[in-house]
């Protein structure tokens, strides 16, 4: 018997997989994959604020790392390697992807949908992670199998 194409929270299966026919995005995510994204926003010193940037323009890690106003993206300064790091975790974890341009991928980032779709959690800024998530987050990142 063929899997019926169930969608997140009880919404109503869309007309065709992956199709943007329904008003909430959230049924094109696995909320295991959202759940994970969300502990990486929540461990990672990325504040709100970056992620409202993202949404509005694409930034570079070095770009990053040479803001004036750094602080107010960031808990902590970040360097550009150390930016790009926490970039390349969160395209793995679905929140970012490479800007495009006429020839190929590059140095930028943008925020994905789902990226949207989490931070639309959190009207204010985004909740730290307590110890005991950052561990696991930690881990998670280091030995994704594990």
């Amino acid at each position: 018997m063929p899997k019926e194409n169930r969608t997140m929270h009880g919404s109503r299966p869309s007309s065709a997989p992956g199709s943007l026919g329904s008003s909430n995005s959230s049924s094109l995510n696995d909320p295991r994959s959202l759940e994970r994204a969300a502990s990486a926003l929540r461990c990672l010193p990325f504040r709100h604020a970056f992620y409202q940037l993202l949404s509005a323009e694409a930034i570079s890690s070095e770009e990053l790392h040479q803001r004036a106003d750094q602080p107010q993206l960031t808990f902590l300064p970040l360097s550009s390697d150390r930016a790009e790091d926490h970039f390349i975790w969160l395209i793995r974890v679905g929140v970012l992807r490479r800007e495009v341009d006429g020839q190929g991928l590059t140095e930028r980032v943008r925020l994905t949908p789902m990226g949207r779709e989490l931070l639309e959690r959190w009207s204010g800024e985004i909740p730290r992670a307590s110890l005991l998530e950052r561990i696991r987050h930690g881990l998670r990142r280091r030995w994704p199998r594990l």
